[in-house]
């Protein structure tokens, strides 16, 4: 029994350093998932990153570019031929033509695999020679990833935890005035229940245009073939003192939970356990112009999504992930081109601080994790402007909706992440003594140099942070 065990265990070590070997004349693939909270610009940035990989000449942070290491980068089909492909091209050319507009957003999962022939460092490129590496990206809705955090509640603990932000919400009264009007232990009446889902959607919606980060369940917003299905027909409401079989509550309860099962996991077995690196997008500049509460919106929400790399604290998600972890995630706060490069540092700080509860646990877990500002694709140049004797840095660029020139300076964002945070957890309604604005620009028409990409804020930096290390 002895000799048995002490065979295997030969056996076992001889197979990994045979796998090791392997490895070194495989062709490895990195999967990098890329998804982004409302208006963060996830199909600018996929779009931005390939193009700039294509053409590196914006790239000196990505350090096996800059050492010419980089012999070659070229699309190639995608590995799982069930999924949409990404549409590189067509978001490029909304990017960059001649009448250069932001491009539509994805609604779905897509996929597009970029590979890289790359000349290793060291002895081992002597060796070898160039070897490639397959960078396949997957872009999925942010709204799906938020959903992760229904799977510990229960219908009557996550329509308690809803109806609550409702209620301190002006613009969710008409859904809040039906579901406090009906009595959920009456008998289903199938239009009521539709008739509570649709204008329940309604506030989704609406939430999400305004900016608000918390939009669960998040398929309601983009249903695709599931749209008008009972998994799809639910909604909040208060926890009557009886729920007999067959009444509404028990009904709205029962799609819960198939939406949990039906939806929700399958997302995650399929897609989301395969991912190896991950970048989150966020438009904190966005939230902090909405005011207190749509920053505390987005912190709370931040915490939900990172939620979802750490598989120990879910039994089923560990199942599925078999111990497998994403190694690196990026949290990414867009629009840096709307600020003055001398604000970057706040912005950058305001963000790691949204993230500090989550990103320990995220550490904990082995997760490496890193915070920085960028703008995927710059729409503006930097000026200066004077109010009352004082010089303040501020960006110009063509406002999307005239298309006219327009220089903005926002306001002074403060260098201590504190002033905005605190006010937020206390659920100030308004920024005391400050005023942050912004305007919406459209990307400016380009005049690239050969081999150069289209022009960015640290996009290369978050590449060597996702990847680099990898090349």
């Amino acid at each position: 029994m002895v000799f048995t065990s002490l065979g295997e265990g030969v056996q076992r070590g001889l197979n990994g350093v045979a796998a090791s070997a392997l490895g070194l004349f495989q062709e490895p693939v990195v999967r990098l998932g890329v998804t982004g909270l409302s208006r963060a610009g996830k199909t600018v940035f996929i779009t931005a990153l390939v193009a700039n990989l294509l053409e590196r000449g914006r790239m000196p942070q990505l350090k096996a570019a800059n050492a010419g290491r980089i012999q070659a980068v070229y699309l190639q089909p995608q590995p799982d031929m069930t999924l949409p492909r990404f549409a590189y091209e067509d978001h490029l050319t909304a990017l960059t033509g001649d009448t250069p507009h932001w491009p539509v957003s994805t609604r779905s999962v897509s996929e597009l695999r970029l590979s890289f022939l790359v000349q290793p460092a060291g002895f081992l490129g002597g060796l070898t020679g160039p070897r490639r590496l397959h960078l396949d990206i997957v872009d999925y809705p942010g709204e799906w990833l938020s959903d992760l955090s229904l799977l510990d509640k229960t219908y009557a603990e996550w329509s308690e935890v809803v109806l609550d932000r409702l209620a301190k919400d002006p613009s969710a009264a008409e859904y809040l005035a039906m579901a406090r009007a009906e009595d959920g232990a009456l008998r289903l009446d199938e239009p009521c229940a539709q008739s509570l889902a649709r204008v329940y959607t309604d506030w989704l919606m609406a939430a999400r245009r305004s900016g608000r980060a918390d939009c669960t369940p998040g398929r309601f917003l983009l249903p695709g073939d599931l749209a008008g299905s009972p998994v799809l027909t639910f909604a909040p409401l208060p926890l009557p003192s009886v729920t007999p079989r067959g009444c509404l509550w028990r009904e709205m309860d029962r799609r819960f939970e198939a939406y949990k099962a039906r939806v929700i996991k399958p997302f995650f077995r399929d897609h989301f356990s395969r991912i190896d690196r991950q970048i989150v997008l966020a438009d904190v500049l966005g939230a902090i112009h909405q005011g207190p509460r749509a920053v505390e919106d987005l912190r709370q929400t931040l915490t939900g999504v990172l939620g979802a790399f750490r598989p120990g604290r879910n039994g089923w998600l560990s199942g599925v992930l078999a111990g497998k972890r994403v190694e690196k995630i990026l949290f990414a706060a867009t629009k840096a081109d709307h600020l003055h490069h001398s604000q970057h540092p706040a912005l950058t700080a305001i963000t790691e601080a949204l993230l500090r509860d989550a990103r320990a646990r995220a550490d904990f877990a082995g997760a490496e994790t890193s915070a920085l500002a960028l703008s995927s694709f710059r729409a503006t140049v930097e000026e200066e402007i004077e109010r009352d004797g004082v010089r303040h840095g501020a960006v110009r660029g063509r406002l999307e909706a005239t298309g006219k020139q327009a220089v903005m300076y926002p306001g002074e964002l403060p260098s201590d992440p504190a002033r905005l945070l605190s006010p937020a957890r206390a659920g100030a309604e308004t920024w005391l003594g400050a005023d942050f604005g912004l305007m919406t620009f459209a990307p400016a028409r380009l005049n690239r140099k050969p081999g150069d990409g289209p022009p960015h804020i640290r996009l290369d930096r978050a590449a060597e942070f996702l990847f680099g290390d990898r090349l």
